[in-house]
């Protein structure tokens, strides 16, 4: 019987090899996480929880101190009649319709240009790149001073060539906008101009020689051969310029502060105004749930495009 016993829990016991496996699988596993937990408690304790007290409070009214009140939609309703908030939903919308498709055009431009072997190319690619790591405070002064109507060298050129009305630029509320997008295009195009060489280093030169030898021309094979073997660099370029651009705030803050008057007020300056100068937590809370949701359709259509086209 005690043999039989024996044989049976021999029979019915994991092979040794397996249970080595098994402790490996395991061991790697806890490795694993010991890396990315870190990340993980960083992203809970710095984004997860301030996003889910984000959604809290746009449905409460509060101003830091005392208890916040539950008001249910009344933020989003006062939100809905706020001219101020829709005049910062428009020049939202108008940034990103001029800053998406110039940073796309031009940091797209450099890549290919410098994506061939020249004298110095090293040198170029990182004085493209430098502005988007300058301060952004630095970057403001400069600009200011080049926009500026009576003295800039901008405008003074623009006088040399025969233009008598320069624009007021950041002084004039039709000009301060495209002002502000020329500066975020110059920062940014540095940081895109990067990842489009990445896309570029990706296409098969096979596929540019085939068609030279067909007879195709440099923008024949730049619109058959380069853009479709972009498409996924150009869709992960577009998606995070438009978040980008939705939020923009640091570079309007400190060159025009939402003026002169409103109109280069944006949502994101809107949320601060709020927030952090009106103490109405609440009401900010509330708009920076709109701008998320803005975001994430926005996005959505994105990929749903994408996917379209790809298909």
């Amino acid at each position: 019987m005690a043999t039989i016993t024996a044989t049976e829990a021999a029979a019915t016991a994991p092979p040794p090899e397996r249970r080595r496996r098994s402790k490996l699988r395991l061991r790697n596993t806890l490795i694993g996480w010991s890396f990315i937990l870190p990340n993980f408690i960083g992203f809970g304790l710095l984004t997860l929880i301030p996003i889910v007290v984000l959604f809290y409070m746009a449905f409460t009214n509060w101003n830091v101190f005392g208890k916040a009140d539950w008001v249910g939609l009344a933020n989003f309703e006062r939100l809905i009649g706020d001219g101020s908030f829709r005049i910062s939903v428009v020049n939202t919308l108008y940034y990103s319709v001029l800053h998406i498709p110039l940073t796309i055009a031009v940091s797209l431009g450099l890549a290919l240009l410098l994506n061939n072997k020249l004298r110095g190319v090293a040198f170029f690619r990182t004085a493209a790149f430098f502005p988007y790591i300058t301060s952004i405070v630095a970057i403001a002064v400069v600009w200011n001073l080049l926009f500026s109507p009576e003295y800039g060298p901008i405008n003074e050129f623009l006088r040399f060539i025969g233009i008598q009305n320069p624009p007021g630029w950041l002084t004039s509320p039709e000009w301060a906008m495209p002002a502000v997008v020329i500066v975020g295009t110059w920062r940014d195009m540095g940081y895109y101009m990067i990842l489009f060489l990445a896309g570029l280093q990706t296409v098969p030169r096979e596929l540019h020689e085939a068609a030279r030898v067909d007879g195709a021309n440099v923008w024949q094979r730049f619109v058959n051969v380069t853009l479709p073997c972009l498409r996924p660099t150009m869709f992960f370029v577009t998606v995070m310029l438009t978040i980008n651009s939705f939020k923009i705030f640091d570079l309007i803050l400190v060159m025009t502060d939402g003026g002169p008057g409103q109109s280069t007020l944006v949502m994101s300056q809107f949320i601060y105004r709020k927030g952090f100068e009106e103490s109405q937590f609440g009401y900010a809370s509330a708009a920076a749930v709109a701008l998320f949701f803005m975001c994430i359709i926005v996005t959505i259509l994105q990929f749903l495009w994408n996917k379209k086209r790809s298909s």
